[in-house]
């Protein structure tokens, strides 16, 4: 089994722990608040040596590090890379105003408070700390609306479910009037198209009932949409490869991300699956509906 080594950081309050122990429930060895400057030596010791229960490990890395030692952990992943560890850096992060909330529903202090600085400020200061980190991150999750299971679901999907060496592309539906999320390498917008929230019958319905697919389907701007989208992403995709990126957000929006946003990503991630092994959709306009992986109708991803 190759040897595996997931870094976790995040923001304070964006769900560090959660992942931390999700992962763990999925066999990995974890351990958590790794000071930077020690974690080359503490993969000399673990990672590196003969024992099987390190092939499989997880640190947490977060913002108690000087900015000195921060700013080495880009260097650090790309040499544990070269020296033929398969490492992937992780970042949480949320707005301003998810953190806010979570730290006034637990009365937690803020690490970054310790100077007397306002919560906000704390946050502000934290963002600009980790700022390396968030640059050489493999995959950024925004979990402004995830909750604790869906955050797990989330770890579980991209990072377990990532065939070693291949590319994990997750589509996600949204509604731009909840915000663009946050995580998203690339987004593109549908409220150009029609809107079966005004068609009598439909808004009730989801992007993924079958009366909305017949509508969307026979709508003219519908299939060309699908088209350019799909042709700009396979166009992108050997890119991001090229550079060893391992992760891939796609997020498609459209007003309230029930319907149009809904419909397209299930249609592109399923034409995607057929091609590309580690397919995932998520609808977080749909919060019943969890992370999943669409079936591949062929045997031909790569």
């Amino acid at each position: 089994m190759p040897l595996r080594l997931v870094m976790v950081s995040g923001l304070s309050g964006s769900g560090k722990s959660v992942a931390l122990h999700m992962l763990e429930d999925m066999d990995f060895y974890c351990v958590d608040n790794i000071p930077a400057a020690l974690l080359k030596s503490f993969v000399s010791h673990t990672v590196r040596s003969s024992e099987s229960m390190y092939q499989r490990t997880a640190v947490g890395l977060d913002a108690r590090n000087t900015r000195t030692e921060i700013a080495t952990v880009p260097a650090l992943v790309h040499e544990l890379r070269a020296s033929g560890i398969g490492c992937e850096l992780l970042f949480l992060t949320a707005t301003d105003d998810a953190l806010l909330r979570r730290f006034a529903e637990t009365r937690r202090k803020h690490p970054m408070s310790r100077h007397h600085e306002g919560l906000r400020e704390a946050i502000a200061l934290e963002r600009d700390l980790l700022d390396p980190v968030v640059q050489a991150a493999d995959l950024i999750i925004d979990t402004s609306n995830l909750g604790v299971h869906q955050l797990r679901e989330t770890i579980r999907n991209r990072v377990e479910r990532r065939s070693q060496g291949r590319l994990s592309i997750l589509f996600e539906s949204f509604g731009f009037k909840n915000g663009i999320p946050g995580d998203a390498d690339f987004v593109f917008d549908a409220r150009s198209l029609p809107n079966p929230y005004w068609e009598p019958g439909l808004r009730g319905l989801t992007g993924r009932d079958a009366d909305v697919i017949r509508y969307l389907q026979n709508q003219p701007g519908v299939a060309p949409l699908v088209e350019d989208i799909t042709r700009f992403l396979e166009a992108r995709i050997p890119e991001f490869r090229a550079s060893n990126r391992r992760y891939l957000t796609v997020a498609v929006g459209c007003t309230g991300g029930q319907h149009r946003s809904v419909y397209l990503v299930e249609r592109i991630a399923q034409d995607f699956a057929d091609r590309h092994a580690d397919v995932s959709v998520r609808h977080s306009g749909l919060p019943g509906v969890a992370i999943f992986s669409p079936p591949a109708r062929s045997a031909t991803g790569t």
